[in-house]
């Protein structure tokens, strides 16, 4: 949420009236940065928690779209008419991967539907979908591997769209969907990420737009709990482990392999609880446990950082300048990894179901002894750090509206 959140946010700073239509989990956080809030059925954290498929799919991307799907057709009917009761009266929409229902929300109401990605998910020749992690490929195969994610998105809701659309009165869409005419049309594809992590494709058209990262920085007057300013100020940078919103089915294993990979690399470590309630155990004075800390807040400060490589914690932590190992479970994670060691800034990522202390400790060392790699890291955090993708974003969207695309 946090890229589309920020996004928000700079169309508000620019004199939009702007609404996010989401999971009520998110209300209070997105009213409090005074925008407005449109609630959709659903509650990302029930479902991540709820269903293994998510976590246990691993690199299989067949299983995991087939959860995906599964988990979300229960609810899509219902997050479909939420959806068109947010978009009354709106000039412009403004949509993510799972926000399709608004090609024929915006088509019934007369009004651009821009789609807005943290994925480079554009059909390309040059490399595979993000979903599929498979490198190496053939230019067809890689172009085979988009239309394919697409058709395993869009073939098991093909029924309860087209039936959305017949409510609508629009025409039913046909076997390949939405996707053909995304690639066609002259509106923008927005995609939030930097062209210095993944270039952007040259079989691309002029509409598919890569702005740079949407960053939500902290608040000017935000300051750290006291516990954490005091474990920074005692000692060396600390080691950064946190996998966010996952879910593994034993957390207390997971810290434990995180605490025995800090203390065989001999560095102090910053472990954030998350969803997935990491912890530590009594007496490890080295290791402190936070919540929610702002990421460009506290990446800059740590020694090295480990996560699960999720599109935003990924682009945090390569804007922080400081090496970065990506643990990843499921989706486009293992390809975030894979970017961010090509690019030199880290170590080659390891899947989490083979994570070892041992494997963690020894890339832990890696990233606070190689100084080269520190350097790599330092100099792609300074190239993002010169973007501003929601101001490329903003004007792109602004275009759309005053028909000069």
């Amino acid at each position: 949420m946090q890229p589309y959140v920020a996004l928000g946010a700079g169309l508000a700073r620019a004199g939009h009236d702007v609404s996010i239509a989401t999971h009520d989990v998110f209300r209070g956080w997105i009213e409090g940065l005074g925008l407005g809030f449109a609630p959709v059925t659903g509650n990302p954290r029930d479902m991540l928690e709820s269903d293994r498929t998510w976590l246990d799919a691993g690199r299989n991307p067949v299983a995991f779209m087939r959860g995906l799907v599964e988990t979300g057709l229960a609810l899509l009917p219902a997050m479909q008419r939420d959806c068109w009761r947010a978009c009354q009266g709106a000039d412009a929409l403004v949509f993510g991967l799972l926000g399709t229902m608004c090609v024929s929300i915006g088509e019934r109401l007369g009004i651009p539907a821009i789609p807005a990605f943290v994925m480079p998910m554009g059909r390309t020749r040059e490399y595979p979908s993000p979903i599929v992690d498979a490198p190496g490929l053939p230019a067809w195969l890689n172009a085979l591997s988009h239309r394919a994610v697409e058709q395993g998105f869009w073939l098991p809701t093909r029924g309860l769209v087209n039936d959305f659309r017949r409510e609508l009165g629009l025409t039913p869409f046909g076997l390949f969907g939405p996707y053909d005419a995304w690639f066609e049309k002259t509106d923008p594809m927005l995609f939030g990420y930097s062209a210095h992590v993944v270039p952007r494709p040259r079989d691309w058209g002029p509409n598919l737009a890569v702005t740079g990262y949407w960053f939500l920085d902290h608040p000017p007057d935000w300051r750290p709990p006291a516990d954490l300013a005091a474990f920074l100020a005692a000692g060396p940078p600390p080691v950064y482990v946190g996998f966010g919103s996952m879910t593994p089915r034993d957390p207390g294993t997971l810290a434990e392999k995180a605490i025995a990979a800090l203390r065989r690399a001999g560095a102090r470590g910053v472990l954030l609880a998350g969803w997935g309630g990491l912890g530590r155990s009594d007496g490890d004075d080295d290791v402190l446990v936070v919540e929610n800390v702002p990421h460009d807040w506290l990446f800059p400060r740590m020694g090295a950082i480990v996560h699960h490589g999720g599109a935003g914690t990924t682009a945090a932590a390569l804007r922080s300048g400081v090496p970065s190992l990506v643990v990843p479970f499921f989706a486009d994670q293992p390809f975030w990894g894979r970017r961010v060691a090509t690019l030199g800034a880290g170590p080659p990522p390891i899947p989490h179901g083979a994570l070892t202390a041992e494997r963690l400790g020894e890339a832990i060392a890696t990233m606070l002894g190689d100084a080269a790699m520190r350097d790599r890291a330092r100099a792609i955090g300074d190239a993002i750090a010169a973007e501003d993708g929601v101001g490329k974003a903003v004007g792109l969207i602004n275009r759309a509206l005053t028909g000069r695309v």
